[in-house]
């Protein structure tokens, strides 16, 4: 990838660190922002397999692994306006793509609305997206820290 921004419509990225051949199934967020947070709960009392790690944006793990093209988008990067989905092939997913692949995730339920929406053009998708979290700090709150996970949950959060 020459570009050194995220395009508004291409929602995939191959990464090429060797830190992401070793992590799979992760969901970076926004670790300040109420919604991404809930988000995050919702995940994690829905992955029974508990198979889905996650990460704030702001943390080193972001930092190393995400690709040069996320860490060089300006101020897609600097404002952590997106979750961001790292699969098992080490392939970033933006915004709607990103929160659909992790719906598929879930369970049987979780698994079809994620198919519904996507049946939605990501486009259309993506703008819904934006709209939200363009307002999410003042719908849903902003925290003075990222999110700390509990115990229990903890060999689940990366730095």
């Amino acid at each position: 990838m020459s570009s050194a921004t995220i395009s508004p419509d291409f929602s995939e990225h191959p990464v090429a660190t060797s830190e992401a051949d070793r992590l799979t199934n992760v969901l970076f967020f926004d670790g300040v922002c109420g919604l991404c947070n809930r988000f995050v709960d919702f995940v994690l009392s829905r992955d029974r397999r508990g198979a889905i790690r996650f990460a704030p944006l702001q943390g080193d793990t972001a930092a190393r692994v995400l690709s040069a093209e996320w860490r060089a988008a300006g101020s897609e990067a600097q404002t952590f306006d997106t979750v961001v989905w790292l699969d098992s092939s080490s392939r970033e997913f933006y915004r709607s793509a990103a929160a659909v692949r992790v719906l598929w995730r879930l369970g049987r339920l979780w698994w079809l609305i994620g198919w519904l929406l996507w049946l939605i053009p990501r486009p259309l998708r993506d703008v819904g997206y934006r709209i939200v979290a363009a307002n999410r700090y003042r719908l849903f709150g902003m925290k003075e820290t990222c999110r700390l996970p509990s115990p229990a949950e903890r060999e689940r959060f990366l730095p």
